[in-house]
């Protein structure tokens, strides 16, 4: 392990490490014209009941006015609408559209293509309790979070 400069900064390890997943993950949904960040909002509204842009920015790890800008080059694209809220009717909520759906459907393989390189080069074993070990890394920390 490094034990000086950024390299002994977790912060900027998983910062690192992010940008690396990302760039091939990017390369793989390129040729259907979606980012990744377009990826991950058309995911988190996969499910069907429509989220408010608060619970969406927090789903996707988006900034308000970025996720806004993202949402309405996506509506342009038809790949999502702004609709009431099932939930509460006086609540604009974001759907993902049965174009977005479709689009959806033929990026996940290259999203799986993607995560089988990653578990190629890094290991399958190690990739999967790598991602067990964020997912307590994130409970751990939103837990210590909420007790302060």
């Amino acid at each position: 392990m490094t034990s000086s400069g950024l390299g002994s900064s977790l912060a900027y390890l998983l910062s690192r490490a992010e940008r690396s997943v990302n760039r091939g993950l990017a390369a793989g949904l390129a040729g259907e014209d979606v980012t990744v960040e377009q990826w991950r909002i058309m995911r988190a509204l996969a499910d069907g009941r429509g989220d408010s842009m608060g619970e969406l920015a927090a789903a996707v790890l988006m900034p308000h006015p970025t996720l806004t800008k993202a949402i309405d080059r996506l509506i342009e694209r038809a790949l999502v609408y702004r609709g009431p809220s099932k939930g509460d009717r006086r609540r604009v909520a974001v759907f993902v559209s049965d174009r977005g759906a479709e689009l959806l459907a033929r990026v996940d393989g290259a999203v799986a293509e993607h995560h089988g390189l990653v578990a190629v080069a890094f290991g399958a074993e190690r990739t999967e309790r790598l991602m067990r070990d964020l997912e307590g890394l994130v409970a751990a920390l939103d837990y210590a979070e909420l007790r302060k």
